[in-house]
């Protein structure tokens, strides 16, 4: 269904289903728990309370009853249920709203950016035609209960593996970003935040994603709860970022080889991409409401671009990832497309993405519990890689898939948000 305008709607559960009562002594059914559970946290967009009370839901359901979502807002200021203090949280006046810049896709111009080595582009990571990987993960991170040591993760989103196979996590719910170094699983070391939830230039508040820069040497990162893309150096002794671009709801961050910035926008369901240093940024895919259509996407949150510039984007309310061609109005379907559910040809929720260099696209299929990949050309079916085993915490099973990258090697890392924990599953 469509939202009608400037709404969002979420139903207990998906089209076809039943939704879990109350059990115990709980007189509230699972959805109405999570509901106000979430609504209590002060200063929490709108856009945060139903993602979570969806995840939630899922998460203590194990997998069986799962949120349905749909929504037509389009605007570009906070929308609070519980607005407590508004200096402790992106609140912007309305001068310092963005203007929105024109919704062209235009081919950037000026003049000739330098080319960094990025973490593991598309054509750095190994990985034959055929290739397979083991079926049960080590983990890399985490894998200690939720918590704040640094040995533990809570509800990590996203990671990013530099060359030397360094693991880098943005700790959601514990306002941090933190590294894993190859040779050392046992403890993290946190590289940015770490200073307790808040919008002072020193603190994180729920990071959603992190890429690390090799030409300036810095982490660029998606600080989510703040509203805001925030640039931290990797130097030894660095104690804040500063802001790159403010007053927007970014949940993933893309980089391509000119160094140019690509933003996916939950709440007005667009990706821009930018050059460092501007503002306006300039529209690459979406923007045209909520909706199904080839022009529009519906909540868009992994990004992963090709050195052809082609935008890659995962539609998750729409159960679908999305090619947008440089310069493109509108988007191809190359993975899901066919409704919410578990065959090979469907998706539920895909977050993580990344394409090899034979064009191979590797979703992390979240609700699915499961690592799957199309082929070029094939947009019909896809094989199952690791997971599909059931929710659960077993080396073979996941709780709730987030991001997903490779090293160079060919090895798959994945981000289990439930079990606050990195696998990594070795190339075969």
């Amino acid at each position: 269904m469509i939202a009608p305008g400037g709404t969002l709607l979420q139903f207990a559960c998906a089209p076809g289903s039943l939704a879990a009562d109350g059990g115990g002594q709980d007189r509230n059914g699972l959805y109405t728990k999570h509901l106000l559970k979430q609504i209590a946290v002060p200063n929490q967009h709108i856009d945060l309370i139903f993602s979570s009370v969806g995840a939630e839901v899922y998460k203590e359901s194990k997998g069986k009853q799962m949120p349905y979502r749909v929504s037509s807002i389009m605007i570009a200021e906070n929308i609070y249920l519980n607005p407590i203090d508004a200096d402790s949280k992106w609140s912007p006046s309305p001068s310092s709203k963005r203007t929105p810049a024109p919704k062209t896709c235009s081919t950037p111009s000026g003049e000739h950016k330098p080319q960094p080595t990025l973490p593991i582009p598309s054509s750095s990571a190994n990985i034959p035609a055929n290739a397979r990987w083991a079926q049960n993960g080590v983990t890399v991170a985490g894998g200690k209960g939720k918590g704040n040591a640094t040995n533990q993760l809570n509800e990590p989103c996203g990671l990013c593996v530099d060359d030397d196979q360094t693991v880098v996590i943005p700790d959601c719910k514990n306002h941090r970003i933190i590294q894993w170094k190859k040779d050392d699983t046992t403890n993290g070391q946190v590289v940015a935040g770490d200073k307790g939830q808040g919008n002072r230039l020193n603190q994180l508040n729920q990071p959603t994603d992190v890429l690390i820069d090799k030409e300036t040497d810095s982490f660029i990162i998606c600080d989510w709860g703040n509203g805001r893309v925030v640039q931290w150096s990797r130097q030894s002794g660095t104690t804040q970022g500063k802001i790159l671009i403010d007053n927007i709801t970014c949940w993933r961050l893309a980089m391509d080889e000119q160094r140019y910035l690509y933003v996916s926008d939950t709440l007005n369901n667009e990706v821009r991409r930018y050059q460092l240093g501007e503002k306006n940024g300039t529209l690459v895919a979406g923007g045209n409401g909520s909706g199904d259509g080839l022009n529009q996407l519906n909540e868009p949150t992994y990004l992963f671009v090709d050195r052809q510039q082609s935008v890659y984007v995962s539609d998750e309310q729409n159960h679908r990832v999305m090619k947008w061609n440089k310069g493109a109005r509108e988007g191809i379907v190359v993975a899901g497309g066919q409704g919410q559910g578990n065959a090979l040809t469907q998706l539920n929720n895909p977050n993580g993405l990344f394409v090899d260099a034979l064009g191979t696209l590797y979703v992390a299929d979240s609700w699915n519990n499961r690592v799957i990949s199309w082929t070029q050309g094939d947009k019909k079916q896809g094989t199952v890689i690791v997971g599909g085993n059931d929710y659960g915490a077993g080396a073979n099973q996941f709780k709730l898939l987030r991001g997903l990258s490779f090293d160079r090697h060919g090895n798959l890392y994945v981000v289990d948000d439930g079990n606050h924990r990195v696998q990594r599953f070795s190339i075969e």
